[in-house]
């Protein structure tokens, strides 16, 4: 399943996109999977950062503890 957006971005961007998509071999729908591929990226990254922020006073063994008790947790949920 996918959604239609409308999208507006500078001319210097789209150019620069289709000369891209146009150089590496682009062809039809590769400027959506260009624009899904970056928004996942983007979203990847702002979470990431997020959890870094969130958890930056923790030590390395207290995050670690926490990875393997979300693990368990997980695990024990799916068993």
């Amino acid at each position: 399943m996918s959604t239609r957006w409308s999208l507006v971005v500078s001319d210097a961007t789209d150019r620069s996109l289709r000369s891209y998509l146009a150089r590496t071999g682009g062809r039809k729908g590769d400027l959506s999977r260009f624009v899904d591929r970056a928004v996942r990226q983007a979203i990847f990254w702002e979470t990431l950062e997020s959890v870094w922020e969130r958890n930056g006073n923790l030590s390395a063994a207290e995050a670690q503890a926490l990875a393997d008790d979300a693990v368990a947790q997980a695990r024990a949920d799916r068993a």
